[in-house]
């Protein structure tokens, strides 16, 4: 699944007229890199969910068969937030571990290591991707020791959740369809119950969340692609 459905506030007047995920840098939306990514990685059946100008995104995306893929939409109406959202979707995603994008964010994950880290999860409830913290968000969200992710202690050093992650249908099974929900307490709690698996990716990571980083991003893709 992959999360389309914030109104990108802070990135406002771009997102006044164009879903966020549909800014370009280095040429292509936001999120056909990571649809390009996915379909690469032999991960081709997606769901994207939408909300803001959600019918821009299916008409620039259309079923995904030109991409190799097949999408299917689901239309919020209005932001249900990140665990609302999987919640409302869940009827598309089936009763098997699935993994969650944020489609938002540009990164050179490896996709192909998601169906090996499904299957090691067996007691866990979710699987996080985490990332070296951003000097916009210096503090971190959680600790990864271990391949675990634990609750912060004074010695720990605290990682950025990527916005990648994997995570069993019955973490959203308490979440009534159509309200609005965030995912952090659910973490939290699963977290504290030691239900959490966690990765480091220490490639490449960018919240595009202000037009200044999507306008860095946009020169380091198009410098890269003349480099190579």
């Amino acid at each position: 699944m992959i999360l389309a459905a914030g109104r990108g506030e802070r990135m406002r007047p771009l997102t006044d007229h164009t879903p966020k995920p549909l800014l370009q840098a280095g040429g292509k939306p936001l999120i056909v890199w990571h649809i390009e990514r996915l379909v690469r990685a032999g991960i081709t059946e997606l769901v994207i969910n939408h909300a803001h100008l959600g019918a821009q995104l299916e008409t620039a995306l259309g079923d995904g068969r030109r991409f190799g893929a097949h999408i299917v939409y689901s239309a919020e109406g209005t932001a249900l937030e990140t665990a609302g959202g999987i919640a409302y979707a869940m009827p598309l995603l089936g009763d098997e571990v699935f993994a969650v994008v944020n489609g938002d964010v540009y990164c050179d994950y490896d996709f192909a290591q998601l169906p090996t880290l499904a299957a090691q999860m067996r007691e866990d409830m979710a699987h996080l991707v985490m990332v070296s913290n951003p000097t916009h968000h210096p503090k971190g969200d959680f600790v990864l020791q271990d391949k675990r992710i634990i609750a912060h202690t004074a010695s720990s050093t605290m990682l950025t959740f990527s916005g990648i992650g994997l995570y069993k249908p019955e973490l959203f099974k308490d979440i009534q369809h159509g309200s609005k929900a965030p995912l952090a307490p659910l973490l939290r709690e699963q977290i504290a119950l030691g239900k959490v698996g966690g990765t480091h990716h220490r490639g490449t990571w960018v919240d595009v969340g202000t037009p200044q980083r999507l306008s860095e991003l946009d020169a380091q893709l198009r410098h890269e692609h003349i480099q190579s």
